[in-house]
């Protein structure tokens, strides 16, 4: 069994802190067996939580030494995250991370991982409104605002309050796999993936010029996904350079036009392997796959599991 640590600190979002246990205790119930023990763990035994969203005190029996034996340790925001937090906070997190725990932040609790050291040299993310002020105040860390989270492999960053579900949810199916995430998901009445490259719903301001729309560029590129599109494609139909399009694109949408279009040809094998029973190398085609084996690639790599399986599991009707 992993057990899954939250850290809990004074002025807490209680939202937040209440993520991982619907998340991962869920994938308990889909899994039909015990896989997460989750515990909230506070210094001194207790914490209260954020004052506007309604003052909680909130006891519990871990503190802060739980940390050092948890496979996963994820840090909720709090409303004193531009405080330095405390030093046995720091160090007990430190420890962690040295003795192998993942740690994934949720929202503003990116503040609380970079104080670690943690995130150095590594791409993270926090909510759009502070993103500037964790890249100001650790220069060695790569800060995107745009996406809503970052997996770096044993160190995870989220953005906003909902983003923090989406992050879970990413741990759930790289630690248990398609099947018990997509559960997960149907039995939280969630989606069953919004990708960590999709973007914040971030308030720009009025821009001084009119910024030529991607609407009817997307809807171009999904409609001729089958097709072999070329990045000067694309740019011809938004009618725009090569260089504004991947402006426009990272703006509007948080991502590149070829990797919006990769994800969306999967999108479409997805739906073409749950409802046909047509071979894989036609599935490959229809999408715009060039290759059986590039689409293998690409599928297995974007959803944790292989075309094949991924059919057999989804298939079925599944739907719960």
């Amino acid at each position: 069994m992993r057990t899954v640590a939250v850290l809990a600190l004074d002025g807490v979002v209680g939202f937040e802190l209440a993520i991982p246990g619907q998340v991962f205790g869920t994938a308990n119930t889909v899994a039909e067996t015990p896989v997460y023990d989750v515990r909230v763990c506070a210094p001194r035994g207790g914490v209260e939580t954020d004052p506007v969203f309604g003052r909680t005190e909130l006891r519990t029996g871990w503190g802060l030494d739980a940390l050092a034996s948890a496979d996963v340790i994820v840090v909720p925001g709090n409303t004193r995250f531009l405080e330095e937090p405390p030093p046995e906070v720091t160090e007990a997190l430190r420890r962690a991370v040295t003795a192998g725990a993942v740690v994934a932040s949720v929202c503003v609790g990116a503040f609380v991982v970079a104080a670690t050291g943690a995130l150095d040299g590594l791409r993270a993310t926090t909510h759009w409104q502070y993103a500037d002020e964790l890249a100001s105040r650790h220069p060695r860390v790569e800060v995107d605002p745009s996406v809503l989270y970052v997996d770096n492999g044993r160190i995870l960053t989220s953005a906003g309050v909902a983003s923090g579900l989406d992050l879970c949810l990413h741990l759930v199916r790289r630690e248990l796999g398609a099947e018990i995430a997509a559960g997960t998901a149907r039995r939280t009445v969630m989606p069953l993936e919004r990708s960590g490259g999709q973007a914040q719903f971030i308030e720009h301001p009025v821009p001084a010029a009119p910024t030529p729309s991607l609407r009817h560029t997307l809807e171009w590129m999904a409609s001729n996904l089958q097709h072999p599109l070329t990045l000067e494609d694309i740019a011809d139909r938004a009618a725009l350079s090569v260089r504004s399009l991947n402006r426009h694109f990272r703006s509007q949408v948080g991502t590149t036009p070829m990797r919006w279009l990769l994800r969306a040809r999967v999108n479409r094998a997805r739906q073409l392997l749950e409802s046909t029973d047509q071979p894989i190398d036609r599935v490959a085609a229809e999408a715009g796959f060039g290759s059986t084996a590039t689409f293998r690639h690409h599928f297995t790599r974007l959803t944790g599991v292989p075309p094949g399986a991924y059919r057999d599991t989804f298939a079925r009707g599944g739907q719960e």
